[in-house]
This record gives structure tokens, sequence and C-alpha cells, in this order.
């Protein structure tokens, strides 16, 4: 006869863990719930079919309204013939917008605006649209970035549509007039992207687990039970990590120099400015958010329900302009928003202090009070 062979210990300290575990409903929220919610979130907002809306900046207003003494105009022609919405905004801006509908493939929504060059390419440069269309000798000209995709889909729609419509399908009628600039590319708009992520997700990990970590261990316990003064370890942990956030940026910098010849193009002092305010604020929101909890778990949750959303929305790897029009005022209010926001409009906008004293202040500011909060609820043991 087999006898039966049993491990009780083994089973009651399994059990004995699971209870331990079920007395945390924090881990069980963000190890499970969270996640589950998070993929909800992101799975309506990118599998739902939607309207595909492509921002066409138009040289010169002459080209969507007619004026007595005005020649006629290819692409107004082209609009005409279409029927295109008119829509005329609060601060007399203009723009035409045409709806190609496809069940399958889902709607593409072109939006013309008329505007002069140097609006359409700062509107380029932040990645608010990929396309720039003029006209010179009765030709139209396409103005993008090669390199860039979503320029490309867009100029191969266009062309198609025109090719039916009007008579700017021959060869003599189109020019495309690359676009290959300094602060035109993707890569310009990527950088200084990630380099702001870079310091969110340096302070977040760096100082927020490596608090929650220590509490623990339970050697923020043991540290109180020194001389120290409490003020000169978290002063001491953010210097370091300020510290390792600037060799970080600046070896991304080099390589984006040395291999793609990425500049600066506005106020160094004015980003190495901004660079700081940045570093500041998610400091201070790191000592917030792990100033209270012992629990690694529901520490990483805290961490991630903090910086995944920013990293999805605030425009890092492509245009916040891509969401519904009513969120973008709501990301445009995110710190990590702010901070690259701000560094692109120094990078490729030639920006100085009066253009980015706003989000340096606005940043300082968060940093200050998150700072502050923290540490009125700080907990050492």
């Amino acid at each position: 006869m087999i006898e039966r062979i049993t491990n009780n210990q083994l089973y009651h300290l399994v059990m004995a863990n699971i209870r331990e575990l079920m007395r945390e409903p924090g881990v069980l929220f963000w190890g499970i719930v969270f996640p589950i919610l998070m993929s909800l979130g992101l799975g309506i907002a990118f599998t739902k079919k939607k309207d595909i809306i492509t921002t066409v900046a138009v040289i010169g207003r002459n080209h969507l309204v007619k004026s007595p003494d005005d020649s006629a105009s290819i692409i107004r022609n082209f609009l005409q013939i279409n029927k295109a919405g008119t829509q005329i905004s609060k601060n007399g801006g203009y723009s035409k917008t045409l709806t190609i509908r496809n069940d399958k493939m889902g709607n593409t929504m072109f939006i013309f605006q008329a505007m002069d060059w140097k609006h359409a390419m700062v509107l380029l440069k932040r990645g608010n649209l990929n396309l720039i269309l003029d006209e010179k000798n009765g030709a139209v000209q396409y103005h993008f970035d090669p390199n860039n995709p979503d320029a490309q889909l867009a100029y191969l729609k266009l062309t198609k549509l025109f090719s039916t419509t009007g008579r700017i399908a021959t060869a003599s009628d189109t020019e495309i007039a690359p676009l290959t600039v300094s602060g035109t590319r993707y890569i310009d708009f990527l950088v200084p992207g990630l380099i702001a992520m870079g310091v969110m997700m340096s302070s977040m990990w760096g100082i927020s687990y490596a608090i929650i970590e220590r509490r623990s261990k339970k050697l923020l316990r043991r540290m109180v039970a020194t001389p120290m003064k409490h003020s000169n370890f978290l002063i001491a942990l953010i210097t370091v990590r300020v510290l390792m956030n600037f060799v970080e940026a600046g070896l991304l910098f080099l390589f984006a120099f040395l291999a793609f010849d990425i500049t600066i193009q506005g106020n160094v002092p004015a980003l190495l400015t901004l660079f700081i305010a940045g570093n500041f604020a998610f400091a201070g929101i790191s000592i917030f958010i792990s100033s209270n909890t012992a629990k690694t778990e529901i520490g990483n949750g805290l961490i991630n329900a903090f910086s995944m959303p920013m990293m999805v929305l605030s425009g890092i790897f492509f245009s916040y302009h891509n969401f519904p029009v009513w969120s973008i005022p709501v990301i445009q209010q995110f710190p990590l928003t702010l901070m690259a926001d701000g560094m692109r409009s120094i990078f490729i906008e030639g920006a100085g202090f009066s253009e980015a004293s706003v989000p340096i202040i606005v940043l300082s500011s968060i940093g200050l009070v998150f700072f502050v909060a923290g540490m009125k609820i700080f907990r050492w043991h």
C-alpha cells in the first residue's frame, strides 16, 4: 500500500501568506484591479474606430477664401468641388473641413487651416500638423518631413483625392518640398520629450521606491535612531538623483547631437533652469508618493498610477493633440507635459526665459507644494 504523502507545514505556510495578503487591500488593488482598469481604458482608447483627423496648413488665406481681385486657386477649387465645410474661430482663424467616409477603414477628416509660414512651422515643430500646402507658379507645393510616416500618409491621401477631383493630378501641378531643416524632424520632437520622461521616471523610482523599500526593510527606523538630521537624508537622496538626471540627460543629448545633429536653438540658461525646475517638481511628487506606505507592492502601484498615464498622454512619443479636444486642456496641465513642451520650445522653437517662465514657475510651485505636503505626513517607520 502506497502511503499518502502530506506536507501540513507547507500547507499552513501557504495559507498564512494568503491570509496576510488578503489583509492588505491596497496590494490587491494595485496588483490586480489597477492593471485591469489600465488595460480597459487603453483598450477603449486605441481599439475603438474613430475618425482620423489630419490638420493641413495652407499658406495664405486667399487659397481658402476668394477675394474680388484674386486669381484662381487650385486648392480652393478642390475644396469647392468637394463642398468642404467652413469654420471661423473666435480669434478670426479660417479653416475648411473635408471628411472622406469609409465604413471599413474609418473616416478621415482633413482640416485645412489658413496661416502664415512662421505659424505653420511652429505648429509643425510641435507636432500639431504634418503637412503644409502652398501654391507657386500654378503648382501646389507639399512641405513635409519625408521621414515622418504620418506626413507621408497624409500626402498620399491628398494626392489621391486631388487626382480624382481636380486638375492637380498631373505632375506639373504638384511639387514636393521636403522639410529637413533642424526642428522639423520627428527626432527633434522626440528627444526633448525623452529627456523630460527620463527625469520623471528616474525621480519616481530613484526616490520614491528607494524610500519605500528602505522603510519596508526597517532601515529608516534605524536611521532615525542615529544623530542624522531627517532633512539631510531627503536632501542627499534628491541631490544624488538630480545629479544622475543631469548625467543621463547630457549623455542622451550628446548621442542625439552626434547621431542626428540635434542642436539647441533657444536659450541654454533657460533650458537648464527649466530642467532644474522639472527635477524639483518630480522630486517633490516622489516624496509625497513615498511619504506613508511601507509596502513595496503599493509603492509600485502608486508610482505606475502616476507615471503611466502621463507617459501615454503627455505627448512624449506623439502629439497629445491626437486625443479628444476636451482632454487637451487637462493634459497640458500635467507636470510631464509642462516640462516636455517647455523643453521643446527651447530646443526647436528658439524660446528663451520669457517663453519658458510659465512652466518654470508652475513646475517649481508643484515641487514646493508636494514636498511640503509630503513632509507633513512623512512616516519614518
